[in-house]
């Protein structure tokens, strides 16, 4: 699964036996790879930033877990493909994880429009996040989903300096209601300068 890989062809796609035997395996080979690619802001928002294989596997997981088979291939890959970074820009899963329901609900409510507030600041420049090209996230009535998906585009002169260890890079989020920030670490960083190879 080369990490320079732009799309998820369907000769990528393992046949459900070989895929269901060797599960473990890649599930248990990606757990570094995703731990230096998780980064938590706040309190309950966590941003999963996706490459091919983390799209690789999702896809292998939801034909596991489906038993759609061939049929269900083209509907994945399209689901899927649009979540790997293309060589100038990061794209990241943003959960909002709050165990209680009744919280979860309350906050839902008060953060509609979160997925258009996610920055990366290289030294203040803000590179905004934008949200990918999914069908509409938040409800008529102001209540926004748990889940969404965020791209953020890249200049050349960005991904120099993310690439450069004395510019500081920040990960944040600047909602109303949720407003806050984390330093991306040297190793998270280094993961991810990957996307732009």
């Amino acid at each position: 699964m080369p990490a320079t890989e732009r799309k998820i062809a369907p000769a990528d796609i393992l046949a459900y036996e070989k895929y269901a035997a060797e599960r473990a395996t890649f599930r248990k080979n990606l757990i570094p790879v995703k731990k230096n690619r998780r980064v938590e802001v706040g309190p309950f928002a966590t941003f999963y930033f996706e490459n091919y294989d983390t799209m690789w596997l999702q896809v292998h997981e939801m034909l596991h877990i489906e038993k759609g088979g061939e049929a269900q291939v083209p509907d994945e890959l399209a689901a899927y493909n649009p979540l790997i970074p293309q060589g100038d820009e990061l794209i990241a899963t943003l959960m909002l994880e709050i165990e209680d329901p009744k919280r979860r609900d309350r906050e839902l409510y008060r953060l509609s429009g979160i997925e258009e507030s996610a920055y990366i600041a290289l030294d203040q420049e803000r590179i905004p996040g934008l949200p990918t090209e999914y069908d509409e996230r938040t409800t008529p009535d102001g209540k926004t989903s748990s889940v969404h998906w965020v791209r953020f585009k890249f200049i050349p002169e960005q991904i120099e300096k993310f690439r450069m260890a004395k510019v500081e890079a920040v990960l944040g989020i600047a909602h109303p209601a949720y407003g806050h920030m984390a330093v991306l670490m040297p190793d998270v960083r280094a993961e991810l300068a990957k996307d732009f190879a």
